[in-house]
């Protein structure tokens, strides 16, 4: 019981988390909606939306947590325009509403799969299109949603956010930086090991192998550094002839 009450408690970042860096984040994010909303307006039709919510929570992704693979630029651009394009084609063929965001929703989660997208907010891309119903405003309203605004939107987002990144020294798109041959060795861990545990569990992990195996090492230099200093500082037994 204790246990699952502990797993409703609220989420805490790990990481180099600053308040500095927190409000920059923020700052990052507004300048990623504001292009994307500006730009888009410049040339979406009247029908329809200059920025759709799902955006929203891609900028979350994009500039809290650029080294999740739901942050790649692939799966921002691809995740969010092809369940839109689900999202159309549902609320197309599926007249009842309710039973139609359903259906876009699982189906934009099956295919993001598939294709290797996965992006939370695509989610709410495909549940947006059937709600707005672009074909409502005419066929080509339909065909266009999924590339403006939702794949404008997110390929500016996605922009914005390599420029932020790189001005803030993060990276993005991330590249996990490889365990140092040393340091590998000393753990006795390969990357055969972590993949094996992973498919193991049987669970999905927001987090790339190569980080995992870069942590891992990490805290096996720790585990040494801390093992050798506490054998530093024991006091030495007093010598009796």
């Amino acid at each position: 019981m204790g246990q699952f009450f502990s797993s409703l408690l609220p989420f805490t970042a790990r990481g180099g988390y600053t308040s500095f860096l927190s409000l920059a984040i923020g700052l990052g994010a507004v300048c990623g909606i504001l292009a994307s909303l500006a730009l888009t307006g410049l040339i979406v039709p009247s029908a329809l939306p200059a920025i759709v919510a799902p955006i929203g929570a891609s900028s979350v992704l994009v500039f809290a947590v650029p080294a999740s693979p739901l942050a790649k630029p692939y799966a921002v651009i691809m995740g969010n325009a092809v369940s839109a394009a689900i999202g159309v084609l549902v609320s197309i063929a599926v007249p009842h509403q309710m039973l139609a965001a359903g259906l876009a929703v699982g189906l934009a989660i099956m295919v993001m799969t598939a294709t290797r997208s996965l992006h939370p907010p695509g989610g709410a891309a495909a549940l947006t299109a059937v709600l707005l119903h672009p074909s409502s405003a005419g066929p080509a309203a339909a065909l266009l949603f999924p590339l403006v605004p939702v794949g404008l939107n997110s390929i500016i987002l996605v922009c914005v956010g390599i420029a932020f990144h790189r001005l803030s020294g993060r990276s993005y798109p991330h590249h996990a930086v490889p365990a140092s041959a040393p340091a590998e060795t000393a753990t006795g861990l390969h990357r055969e090991d972590i993949l094996a545990a992973l498919h193991k569990t049987g669970e999905a992990f927001d987090i790339e192998p190569e980080d995992l195996e870069r942590l891992l090492t990490l805290a096996e230099g720790n585990r040494e550094a801390r093992l050798f200093s506490a054998l530093a500082i024991r006091p030495c037994a007093p010598y009796v002839q």
